[in-house]
């Protein structure tokens, strides 16, 4: 991880970008506080797996119930 001021990104964009594509993380700060990220956009969250959950959530056989009517007023 780099931390550069908002001045030195603004001299240094193209080297700073070069180093958030090869997956280096680039925060950009104003003074002492950072205020920005710089990331990639080629590196994407990792792929969802179908099924990941299973075996770890337990869904009751209530919840497969019908609605009484007075909780479906509220739905209207």
């Amino acid at each position: 991880m780099i931390n550069v001021t908002i001045h030195v990104a603004k001299t240094t964009l193209s080297k700073l970008i070069e180093r958030a594509c090869a997956g280096e993380e680039v925060i950009i700060s104003r003074g002492d506080h950072p205020i920005v990220r710089l990331v990639s956009v080629t590196s994407s969250a990792p792929k969802r797996s179908f099924g990941a959950l299973k075996g770890t959530v337990k869904v009751p056989d209530s919840f497969f119930e019908p609605l009484l009517a007075s909780e479906l007023d509220h739905w209207k």
